[in-house]
């Protein structure tokens, strides 16, 4: 297989011709140029360095931590004691981010189940939207009779609706 420009090399290793640039402009592709037309050309080996590429960062590696990966194993250094550091600490970052998802979910939940209590409302004075003031940013406090009971800011006696 001969000299591949950009196009091709996109099309066979499945991404975008602008992922092959910006690829090359940060030197995870190495590319020569054609002396006749300069354009851009590439090997063989490209297509398989664009799928390490995309493996890795389909791991949560970074296009620096790929590019010091790259670099290792061009330098004839096994990256791998350094790969599985990265991951290992990744698995802690995505356990700790998974928390807090889940913790977010079940706010969302318990803020939803109070607001199907609530009636709608329209804002007035310093009031924005009064679901979300009904909500405490810590710990929902206040029980859902407190709230309904809440005194309304109208005193002409209309239940107030939320904006939106």
């Amino acid at each position: 297989m001969g000299p591949m420009t950009v196009s091709e090399l996109a099309r066979r290793a499945g991404v975008t011709p602008d992922a092959v640039r910006y690829y090359s402009r940060l030197d995870l592709l190495s590319a020569t140029r054609n002396s006749a037309n300069r354009y851009r050309q590439f090997l063989a080996s490209d297509i398989k360095r664009l799928r390490f590429i995309k493996r890795a960062q389909s791991l949560g590696f970074s296009l620096g931590e790929i590019a010091t990966i790259i670099q290792q194993a061009s330098h004839r250094k096994s990256p791998c004691p350094m790969v599985r550091e990265i991951i290992q600490r990744r698995i802690g970052d995505a356990g700790e981010e998974l928390e807090k998802l889940i913790l977010l979910r079940d706010r969302m939940k318990k803020a939803l189940a109070k607001w199907r209590r609530m009636p709608d409302s329209t804002p007035d004075g310093d009031e924005i939207c009064r679901l979300i003031e009904a909500i405490d940013s810590d710990e929902d406090r206040t029980s859902a009779t407190e709230t309904a009971a809440k005194p309304n800011r109208r005193t002409d006696g209309r239940i107030p609706r939320c904006a939106g």
